[in-house]
């Protein structure tokens, strides 16, 4: 009896140690197959290639790269722990499958985003518009396209929508055209409203001399005549002669005695 306790204990003590030796390797081969994937995805970083893609495309590679090598790395350790292939295929598949169902909107951004690198409708350093929201694009990401706001906000997209919403790059062009709107009051001489405004055009060195201002008279308000003033410029100087031009309009015509209108309305009463 005593001999059977004996080898009952040898036995579990034996399993033990066995366990004990597979844990630590376990471990071992999970700390230093990280630090391998983190050393290959620098060299693949460092490497000419890569470095000729675009900033968005090797944001959304090392993403995906990144991923993959360590899902290979969790099926290498299964298999050295004995976990049966054929089982762990079966159960990755019906994981796969409920994980698929929870994570619909992170899939569709997947895809979103895969749609962006194809197609390249901005990239790194452009400034987009999608909905309300408004940035220079500083990453595009595996899921989500992250944008700087003027104010320095940080806005985090959903590729999905991105790829799903109307989107406007105001970057893409070389130049752009400033619209600007002012009203006058309907006593004041039209014609030398519109000169004293295209002469504040040409008086800024930004605004382009071709294709050349233009002054026009869109429509009528309730107490004003309305005046859009088109000029063109260098995109990276769209916001610069947008506000110099507000400015210097508004003091030419405060010089000249022509009126900006407030609303007002006119009340008759009749006896």
């Amino acid at each position: 009896m005593n001999y059977n306790w004996q080898e009952l204990l040898d036995s579990v003590l034996k399993f033990f140690v066995g366990a004990a030796w597979k844990i630590v390797l376990t471990v071992l081969i999970l700390i230093v197959g990280f630090k391998l994937i983190k050393f290959f995805i620098k060299i693949v970083k460092k490497s000419r290639g890569f470095a000729k893609l675009d900033a968005g495309v090797q944001t959304f590679l090392i993403s995906g790269l990144n991923i993959l090598l360590k899902a290979l790395l969790l099926i290498t350790i299964a298999a050295y722990l004995g976990i049966p292939m054929a089982s762990m295929i079966t159960v990755l598949g019906s994981a796969g499958l409920a994980i698929g169902l929870a994570l619909q909107g992170s899939l569709t951004n997947v895809s979103g985003g895969v749609i962006l690198l194809i197609f390249k409708p901005f990239r790194v350093g452009d400034y987009i518009s999608v909905g309300a929201e408004g940035g220079t694009v500083t990453e595009i990401g595996l899921f989500y396209t992250y944008l700087r706001t003027p104010d320095n906000r940080r806005v985090i997209v959903p590729n999905g929508e991105i790829s799903n919403k109307q989107l406007v790059n105001s970057t893409t062009e070389l130049t752009r055209r400033v619209d600007l709107r002012f009203s006058v009051a309907y006593g004041t001489n039209i014609k030398q409203a519109k000169e004293l405004l295209l002469n504040c055009a040409f008086a800024h060195a930004l605004v382009a001399k071709e294709p050349q201002p233009f002054v026009c008279v869109p429509e009528y308000a309730d107490s004003a005549v309305v005046l859009e003033l088109r000029v063109w410029c260098k995109t990276e100087d769209y916001w610069t002669v947008k506000f110099d031009l507000n400015e210097s309009v508004k003091a030419a015509l405060d010089d000249a005695n022509m009126e900006i209108p407030f609303p007002q309305m006119e009340v008759r009463i009749a006896k």
